[in-house]
């Protein structure tokens, strides 16, 4: 696989960048879970200068990432590793930021409460994590736009779907986390910010 282009990606860095900036300000080790294409690691990684941006994906989406980063290198930029959440994904030290952007509607519920045993276990106390993505709020879709994803969601994959905000602020409350932030963003997407005790 060549370099890989998301137009998702392109239109939502500038809007997700003002968002991170003041929250990762004082950061210094994130872990970017789910790097996909590269395009956002790239992008935010020159934008913070002042954060080490470690890439991960499933080892199929390796060479893209890495065909980001030959184009556009910066020095704290990292090469990704995998991240197989039905495996033990390997433990990295002192991370105290976990991005992650459009994953949890994508992979399975399972998945999903792997996701946040990851967090729990790789994010340092007081650590942050960043949530972005469509939610439900209390079971209903935001949009109409929303509704006909998801139908295009599960026909790709019945296992996926959006998932409820509610559900998610428990798997977080459950890895020691607590919501600072509930962000609207463009396109009926939101972007949820946790902090480890």
């Amino acid at each position: 696989m060549t370099k890989q282009f998301s137009q998702a990606c392109e239109n939502n860095k500038k809007a997700i960048l003002e968002i991170l900036t003041p929250i990762l300000a004082k950061q210094k080790h994130l872990l970017e879970v789910g790097s996909g294409t590269g395009q956002h690691a790239v992008y935010f990684a020159k934008n913070l200068p002042q954060l080490i941006w470690q890439t991960s994906d499933l080892l199929v989406n390796h060479s893209s990432i890495n065909a980001w980063i030959d184009e556009f290198p910066s020095a704290n930029v990292k090469r990704p590793f995998t991240v197989d959440l039905t495996k033990n994904p390997p433990f990295i030290e002192n991370i105290d930021t976990v991005f992650s952007a459009n994953t949890l509607h994508i992979i399975s519920w399972p998945l999903v409460q792997k996701f946040f045993a990851l967090v729990e276990k790789q994010l340092i106390a007081e650590g942050i994590l960043c949530l972005y993505g469509p939610f439900n709020y209390q079971g209903s879709f935001t949009s109409e736009s929303n509704a006909n994803f998801e139908l295009w969601l599960k026909d790709r994959d019945k296992n996926s779907g959006i998932r409820d905000f509610e559900a998610i602020c428990e798997l977080a409350k459950g890895a020691d986390l607590s919501l600072l932030e509930d962000v609207e963003m463009p396109a009926n997407n939101r972007l949820l910010i946790f902090k480890k005790k």
